[in-house]
């Protein structure tokens, strides 16, 4: 496994995602202050993730075609251009374009993931996998802390021109770090656009890859489910302010940090694939479950023991399903198909948040249920797969 290409993907998504980090604590506030409506700041948190739905398989397909790394350097710059216009959104309007933009670049993820298996064995490429979850987690290790930092001292439009400032030094480490790791492009030619249902149609033709896409979606949605009410949980219910509410997403991000990336791979090697799958969501099960469900008193340290769970959790499913999903896929198709499995996580992450701001709105508790009976769901799912066509590893 090249380990020089690797570290430098790490770094420019872990810089993009740090940008993603700084904008998500102080959004649904400031559109608050905008005049936003519940429903308005829902719609307005649910654009970013829309639009990964619909762009992160154009990105995956196109970048078969021409190649990883020119993509991944306009979808940069992309959402670069999203975060100015971020600093400047005074009104409503400007804020859905901001978000949206970022939406369209952000979905770049599939490229990355594309691009980890152009240069990965198929036996480590959860290790490699892992390296985005890591990412992930240290974006939001340090975003968060440094968005709320930023407008409390120096304004919101501060926030938007440094995580715009965080693109460009992302673009500068893409264009003259990373290489091409394409080989041969497709050469077939034919829509790249293509309407997101027929992408869906395609993968939910394959074996196996069928099963992962159904089982990664209704992950998502229930993981979703807790993301949007949590910290309303810990405000109205446990006491928290907004600067420990952010500790506690510090902790997880910690906790993810670790897990995906330094777990992730000796896991994988150790248990396989198909175990972790399993396993995963049994932890999960009992994570979100229980979150709301801990007595005040004891927030420390039984919230923080439900939050780990969570974490390892999701250092077992995240590099395990985007695994299978290589595994399972032809080399000419990573990127297409990688791309549909971030489009399936996208659109998770907008049924997720309106499903359990209603739940949340009826009961307090409602959303983790939720996410309880989805997570059975994906038990039982996971289990018919591993015992059916899904080969050992």
């Amino acid at each position: 496994m090249k380990q020089s290409p690797l570290l430098v993907l790490f770094v420019t998504i872990f810089i993009d995602l740090l940008g993603f980090g700084l904008i998500i604590p102080i959004l649904p506030i400031y559109a608050n202050e905008l005049g936003a409506s519940g429903m308005v700041i829902g719609l307005v948190a649910a654009s970013f993730s829309f639009m990964q739905f619909l762009v992160a398989p154009f990105w995956g397909n196109l970048s078969d075609r021409k190649g990883r790394k020119p993509i991944l350097l306009i979808s940069i710059f992309i959402t670069g251009l999203g975060y100015v216009i971020f600093a400047h959104a005074a009104s409503l309007f400007l804020l859905f374009a901001a978000r949206i933009i970022a939406g369209i670049g952000s979905a770049n993820i599939s490229t990355a993931q594309a691009y980890i298996s152009d240069i990965t064995p198929p036996d480590k490429r959860a290790k490699a996998f892992g390296i985005i979850g890591a990412a992930f987690g240290l974006g939001f290790i340090f975003g968060p802390p440094l968005g709320g930092f930023l407008k409390s001292n120096f304004g919101i439009e501060y926030v938007g021109y440094v995580a715009a400032a965080l693109s460009a030094i992302n673009l500068l480490m893409a264009y003259f770090l990373l290489s091409e790791s394409l080989e041969e492009p497709k050469s077939e030619t034919g829509p790249l656009f293509e309407n997101p249902l027929s992408d869906f149609r395609y993968g939910l033709k394959k074996p196996v890859v069928n099963e992962l896409l159904i089982i990664n979606f209704i992950f998502i949605t229930a993981f979703s489910l807790m993301t949007v009410s949590v910290t309303l949980l810990w405000e109205e219910h446990y006491g928290l302010n907004e600067e420990q509410v952010g500790y506690t997403f510090a902790f997880l991000g910690v906790i993810t940090a670790i897990v995906q990336g330094g777990l992730a791979g000796w896991a994988s090697k150790t248990f396989g694939d198909r175990t972790l799958l399993v396993a995963g969501y049994v932890l999960m099960f009992f994570g979100l479950t229980s979150l709301p469900f801990v007595p005040v008193q004891y927030f420390i340290p039984l919230e923080l023991l439900a939050i780990v769970l969570i974490a390892l959790a999701n250092g077992a499913l995240t590099p395990t399903i985007t695994s299978l999903l290589s595994k399972n896929s032809s080399e000419k198709e990573q990127g297409r198909i990688l791309g549909l499995g971030q489009s399936v996580g996208s659109l998770g992450r907008v049924v997720g948040p309106f499903l359990g701001g209603w739940l949340y709105g009826l009961h307090y508790q409602y959303p983790y249920i939720g996410s309880g009976f989805l997570m059975i769901l994906c038990l039982l799912l996971a289990v018919r797969l591993v015992r059916g066509r899904l080969s050992p590893g």
